[in-house]
């Protein structure tokens, strides 16, 4: 399941990555992000444990959002032969700095930040989704609201200027813009995406750890319109269990 990897405007990319969301205590773990501040954002050595044991375990591709301990341990990794492929995020407010720092790390892809592209700023979407491409990187975005971004999406000027699409999608419909997410939503949402015609990557699958790897990956089996996916891993232990799981889908 996601296994391989898929080319997208002659870059090759891992159809599963190792996402990275946990390294940086991200908002939506709730009380966990704190525990995920002290274990890893402060404390980078951890975080190169976590992407050593991922790669001997044949994850090759990361969603690097690109704060300084993640970078470090993403340098560290390198240093030690264990190399990967960058899709990369740019940060809201920092986008001439990732753009630059992405690009000399080699990353295969950059995508705007969801905050950005939920702005439906186009003017400002346009010009940055521009400065990507000349780096010869794959320009994407990702939404924290695919519902209502991706139907804008669909009838803006920008639909033509970005090749990647991140979108939470589970079956909980957790962290989605809609209240529910059974039979009808998910027939909705599928089509719209379908017609955004998009290289999609599937980011939030285990609702933030809410479902276990094996319900998360299940779901997924069901979607014909997800490409890659993205899944944070918060210790070596998970890294284990997780993508261990995924062989055997």
């Amino acid at each position: 399941m996601f296994e391989g990897t898929i080319t997208i405007n002659d870059r090759e990319i891992p159809r599963t990555l190792l996402g990275t969301s946990p390294f940086i205590g991200a908002a939506h773990f709730g009380h966990r992000s704190r525990l995920y501040q002290l274990d890893l954002y402060d404390k980078p050595e951890n975080i190169l444990k976590i992407l050593k044991k991922s790669h001997e375990l044949g994850i090759t591709g990361i969603q690097l959002i690109p704060y300084e301990p993640v970078v470090k341990a993403i340098n560290w990794a390198a240093d030690e032969g264990y190399d990967f492929n960058i899709v990369g995020t740019v940060r809201l407010d920092c986008e001439n700095e990732d753009i630059e720092l992405l690009s000399r790390l080699g990353a295969s892809a950059m995508i705007l930040h969801d905050t950005a592209t939920d702005s439906l700023n186009y003017d400002f979407l346009a010009e940055k989704l521009e400065d990507i491409k000349e780096t010869g990187t794959v320009p994407g975005l990702t939404t924290r609201k695919p519902f209502n971004t991706t139907r804008n999406l669909l009838e803006s000027p920008i639909l033509d200027l970005f090749d990647i699409y991140m979108v939470p999608v589970n079956k909980l419909g957790y962290l989605m813009d809609t209240d529910v997410f059974i039979a009808k939503e998910r027939a909705e949402f599928r089509d719209i995406i379908i017609k955004l015609n998009k290289t999609i990557i599937a980011m939030q699958t285990m609702a933030a750890g809410i479902l276990t790897p094996g319900d998360a990956f299940d779901f997924l089996k069901t979607l014909d319109y997800v490409d890659l996916m993205t899944v944070g891993i918060a210790s070596e232990a998970e890294a284990e269990e997780t993508f261990g799981l995924l062989k055997n889908k």
